[in-house]
């Protein structure tokens, strides 16, 4: 009736089902990278919420066809006997598509308000997670690591949704996004239990364990400040020998710096004694988060004890909507030469990224290039 051939169906999907698992990824790659643009947008938490009702569909059509639910039976009607098993076979592939692209747009909105230095350990677990995510279609095939994933996913999107929706941040908003996270499997365990009672022994053991694991783990990286500082994310930050608000902007003055800069790991700023340096950073925070306060750590890396010695710590409000974010400035007097680091860090000391450089005293000012921000 319907004009389908299972056994060639089968065929063309066992003959490309790599390519199929490794092409989705690293295309739902580029597209998040090139079309979520800022995590308080509409848009891009659209896309989010379809890729976890995917997941959750691909979730329920496994199991439900692998507990014998919704096979159908051969004297049942025939439309339900044959339509599960193409769903089913290709429900692994949804799971994959959707947690891939989950993975992939969470890693794009982390890597974007992270100090690798500082958040390193939490996106090298996405990006493993990313990359892992195309050898895993054997283990879609089980219940326990399917929801396991779907959890983790969960909770890490709440962690920058909800900060978003109540237009605060901090730790009672965290333990919020974990509250909700719970409450919103504990439901879909609820209805999995419902529909499939056989997962009713393994939702007791296996998933709570794994549930309970991550949840452990999240709240174990976001109290030791591994966690980036989401929904804040840094998008400029530079030292200058001068920086003035001006109408409409701010005015900088900074060394004339050679093409191949970008290729050193630091810059050199020479300094006239007893001149100030002065470190700019633009920090974006979505328009309905209320004002909220970053700190300019600056440091100084005492070579003798082989450590960085905290300096001054400059605390400053910003306030969010700017697309390149919320800029403001801090200065620093008496800089002896050496080397320094400033770290745009939350009132936790959550850091969102960092700036080093070199001081060399010089007696004469270097030329100077200006520009308006």
């Amino acid at each position: 009736m319907f004009g389908f051939d299972k056994e060639k169906f089968q065929y063309i999907f066992d003959r490309y089902e790599r390519w199929a698992f490794s092409g989705s990824m690293l295309l739902g790659f580029i597209v998040d990278s090139l079309t979520l643009t800022r995590i308080d947008l509409l848009f891009d938490n659209l896309v989010l919420f379809f890729y976890l009702a995917v997941a959750v569909v691909g979730i329920v059509i496994t199991n439900l066809y692998d507990t014998g639910v919704w096979r159908g039976t051969p004297d049942g009607v025939r439309l339900l006997h044959r339509i599960p098993s193409y769903a089913r076979m290709v429900s692994p592939f949804l799971m994959q598509y959707a947690f891939g692209g989950l993975l992939s747009g969470f890693f794009v909105f982390y890597s974007r308000g992270a100090s690798f230095s500082a958040s390193g350990l939490f996106l090298a677990l996405l990006f493993g997670l990313l990359v892992g995510n195309e050898f895993f279609r054997t283990r879609y095939q089980q219940f326990t690591f399917q929801v396991s994933i779907l959890f983790f996913v969960l909770y890490s999107y709440m962690i920058f949704f909800i900060p978003i929706v109540v237009g605060a941040m901090g730790a009672w908003v965290f333990l919020a996004s974990g509250a909700v996270s719970i409450g919103g499997m504990g439901f879909l365990l609820y209805g999995f239990s419902c529909l499939m009672p056989t997962t009713r022994q393994q939702l007791r053991t296996a998933v709570a364990g794994s549930i309970g694991g991550i949840f452990l783990v999240m709240n174990a990286l976001y109290f030791l400040n591994i966690l980036p500082p989401l929904p804040l994310s840094l998008k400029e930050a530079e030292v200058y020998h001068e920086v003035r608000r001006v109408a409409g902007g701010y005015r900088v003055m900074g060394e004339d710096q050679p093409w191949y800069a970008f290729l050193l790991p630091r810059k050199t700023v020479h300094l006239i004694p007893g001149n100030p340096v002065y470190f700019y950073s633009a920090v974006f925070a979505p328009t309905r988060l209320a004002q909220t306060r970053i700190i300019h750590h600056w440091q100084y890396f005492d070579e003798k004890k082989d450590a960085w010695i905290s300096r001054s710590r400059i605390e400053f409000p910003i306030a969010g909507g700017r697309d390149g974010g919320y800029r403001g400035y801090s200065q620093k007097t008496n800089v002896e030469p050496g080397l320094w680091r400033v770290r745009v860090e939350t009132t936790r000391g959550q850091v969102l990224g960092q700036k080093s450089f070199w001081v060399e005293r010089v007696a004469e000012s270097p030329a100077l290039v200006e520009q308006i921000f």
